[in-house]
């Protein structure tokens, strides 16, 4: 029987790339609470999710949250932009200070690894496929993924859910 090892056991076990392409263990996360969230420059839900994104990262930052924030182009062609201009609409316009990462695909057979562990830890109403951008996984202090929240749901609606895990030893 082959050994289950090699599956990853939580999101620490992953390497992303950041915005200017260098490797970033997800490991150095650990003992945080995670918000992952695929984001686009031009969507309909761009303006109130990066508002409350920012809002929700300067409110629990300095108490262990992070918000990491993955573009990508699979929805209506929303973010069409260099990982330079993502970063930069972000940064500039939402006042953004967490990491955005490399522009990736989280559906189909080029989906990004990180996209295929979050949904088949937590399936999504409708099948485990991304529905839109804006997608939000909520992952605990040792890296599970505790919730998946829909596109329209608001960032802030989830803060409870979010003050609860950080409130756990």
């Amino acid at each position: 029987m082959a050994s289950q090892s090699s599956a990853p056991q939580s999101i620490h076990d992953f390497t992303v790339k950041d915005s200017k392409g260098n490797d970033v263990n997800l490991g150095i996360y650990k003992g945080k609470v995670l918000l992952i969230v695929n984001v686009a420059s031009q969507c309909g839900l761009t303006n109130s999710n990066y508002t409350e994104l920012t809002k929700l990262y300067e409110k629990y930052k300095d108490q262990g949250l992070e918000i990491l924030a993955f573009p990508c182009n699979q929805f209506g062609s929303q973010e069409p932009g260099s990982n330079e201009q993502i970063q930069e609409f972000a940064c500039t316009r939402f006042k953004a200070e967490y990491p955005i990462f490399d522009k990736i695909e989280v559906n189909g057979s080029n989906a990004a690894p990180i996209y295929k562990y979050l949904k088949s830890a937590k399936g999504g109403l409708f099948g485990d496929s991304i529905k839109w951008n804006f997608s939000k996984f909520l992952i605990d202090k040792e890296g599970h993924v505790v919730d998946r929240y829909a596109p329209t749901t608001s960032p802030l609606s989830i803060e409870k859910d979010i003050k609860k895990l950080l409130e756990k030893a």
